[in-house]
Formats: C-alpha cells, structure tokens, sequence
C-alpha cells in the first residue's frame, strides 16, 4: 500500500482507537495475552513525529511488519494482530495500510462470531469522519473500499483499492486477499486468481472468510475442503451454516440437510469426547448425520461409531436407541452396535 510519509496529527489516532475499541471485548474472550494486548513491543503513536526523519525507525517498524506477517504465515493470528500491524502502519504513515489491517481484525472475529457486521460498519464510519482532512485521503479511500466490499459491490471495491496498492505489498497481504476474492466474485472460473488464492492460504488459516470464499466459490471436493476449514474453525460462526449446505449438496444431499451435516474433524472430537468422559450421551449430536441417506459424511460416521461398540456402556446406548428410533436411524445403529 502506498507508504505516504506526512505528519502525524490525532485526527486518525482518535477514529483508529474508536474502530479498534470496538474489539476489545473479542480478544478478552479470547483469553489471549497478545503483541497488540501488551503494547510493549510496539510505540504509540507520536503526534507530530515525522517518521521520515529517522530511517533506523523505518527500518524497526518495517522488520516488525514483517515478523508479524511469518506469524501468520504459521498459523499465529491471534486477537490483536491486526490491531497491532495498524498501529505499526500508522507509525510508519500508511493509514489506508492502518485501516486495512483494523479490517482484518474485525473480519476475523466476525467469522469467529465475536463480533456483528454493524460492528464493521461502525469501525468504517469512524474513519470516514476524516473525511476532507488534509494527509488522510488513502485512509478513508480504504474505508470507502471496505464498505464497498462488504456491501458485495466487488467492481467498486476492486477499483478504489487499485489505487492503494503498492508494488512491495506482499503477495498474501490482506488488500491482496480481498482483491482476489473481488476478482473471483466477477470471474469464478479466471485460473490465474483460484491459483493465486489457494497459494496464500498458510497466512489466511485461522479466517474463517478466507476458507468460506473458496468453499462457496471452488467446485468439488476442493470447495469441500475450504468448507471444512471454515466450520472446523469455527462451528458456530456466521458462515458455519452455508457450508454445512455445501457439504451437503457435494454429497448427493438437498442443501436443506445441511444442519445434520458434521465435519470429519468434528465427528472425531465428539468420538474422543465420549470416550473420555465415558458418556455415550454426548455423540448424539451425531444421530442426525447418521439418519441421511447415505453419503461420504455418514459412512464416515458410522465407521466412527462402530469403533465404540466393543465397550460395553456404548453398545448397550446404541442397542437401546434402535428400540425407539425411525427404520433407517434404527438399522445403521444395529449395525453399528454389531462393532
């Protein structure tokens, strides 16, 4: 993004703080100690610092940018570290980078379901209040550029960002995120933008977004992949449902089935729960997928279970739940308790 060097003045500091607090109590739920949580290791913004003056800052505030973007890259992304690469940008005087970064924060505890789509737009119209302000153009450009992207107005979003890129942003970054996903959006089928947005997934691999765009946008059992990562992510979150149906219509199933539908990984984890609590109670959140016609999901399921029918307490479960239950979920649950 554009690195435009001006002096710092409290008018974006303040809008910054206004979007920011809005996320607040996310990373306390969250229970995480980050970079951006301590504010040590980064410096709050000086007014009237010009950080041109001081070339071994630059060089600072940049190799941190750096650290904090291989920490994505390895699966780090934590509540906080897009709070902490905005004030790093803000630093630096790249305020339409500060406003994309406070985006990525917000979009990925609106896909973890700790945050609402109007706490994203509240955060947008804060810097939209520096509006006319002199040195603040690109930050409420990307503000504009965000709203147009939420708004699904991809054309719009893609042009004004155009304007904000800048020729040493990361292939993974973020703005380069959202203008491949405007550009799929358009073109679902332009090969050199799926290629490029399945090679940026180690940064994007705790955002929920990143893997719902790929589920609802690739066919086959690649979409079923990304839509596994998103409800694996996060299984109660705002795309959880739409990928369920994905899942669903990939097996052969109307996409109305998808609430029944369970993850692999999921699937696994009840298992193990069950197990180590003792409590065969617990995989009833199972029964549902066991009960649909058959499919890659419920096969799986059912070998799933099968392996517990060798203990005496799940056996007996499984035998007293065919007595009461419909033909189809009363037949596969004899034959899983048969182990």
């Amino acid at each position: 993004m554009k690195k435009k060097r001006v002096m710092f003045g409290p008018g974006l500091i303040l809008a910054m703080v206004a979007a920011v607090q809005l996320l607040s109590a996310c990373a306390g739920q969250r229970g995480s100690r980050t970079m951006a949580g301590n504010h040590t290791m980064f410096p709050a913004p000086d007014t009237g610092f010009d950080i041109t003056a001081d070339p071994l800052e630059i060089h600072r505030l940049t190799d941190l940018l750096d650290q904090l973007a291989e920490s994505e890259r390895a699966g780090l992304f934590q509540p906080g570290t897009g709070m902490a690469e905005s004030t790093l940008r803000e630093r630096l005087g790249d305020y339409s980078g500060a406003v994309i970064a406070v985006y990525k924060e917000m979009s990925w505890a609106y896909g973890h379901g700790l945050a609402g789509k109007s706490d994203i737009v509240k955060g947008m119209a804060g810097i939209l209040t520096l509006e006319g302000m002199p040195g603040r153009e690109n930050a409420v450009l990307a503000a504009h550029a965000i709203n147009a992207f939420e708004q699904e107005r991809w054309e719009d979003a893609q042009q004004q960002l155009t304007g904000l890129m800048d020729i040493d942003d990361d292939l993974d970054s973020f703005i380069n995120w959202i203008m491949l996903s405007c550009t799929l959006e358009q073109d679902p089928a332009n090969r050199r933008a799926i290629s490029e947005y399945r090679v940026i997934r180690a940064r994007y691999s705790q955002h929920p977004g990143y893997w719902h765009r790929g589920a609802r946008l690739f066919p086959g059992i690649v979409g079923v992949e990304f839509a596994e990562n998103c409800i694996n992510l996060a299984p109660s979150g705002p795309y959880a449902a739409e990928c369920r149906s994905i899942l669903a219509s990939f097996s052969g199933l109307k996409p109305e089935d998808g609430p029944a539908m369970k993850t692999k990984m999921e699937i696994e984890y009840l298992v193990a729960q069950a197990v180590t609590m003792g409590n065969p109670r617990i995989l009833e959140p199972i029964l549902p997928l066991i009960e649909l016609p058959e499919n890659p999901f419920t096969v799986f399921a059912i070998d799933a279970l099968k392996s517990l029918a060798a203990i005496p307490a799940f056996r007996d479960y499984f035998t007293g739940l065919a007595a009461v239950s419909n033909r189809r979920l009363a037949d596969r649950l004899t034959y899983i308790s048969r182990g």
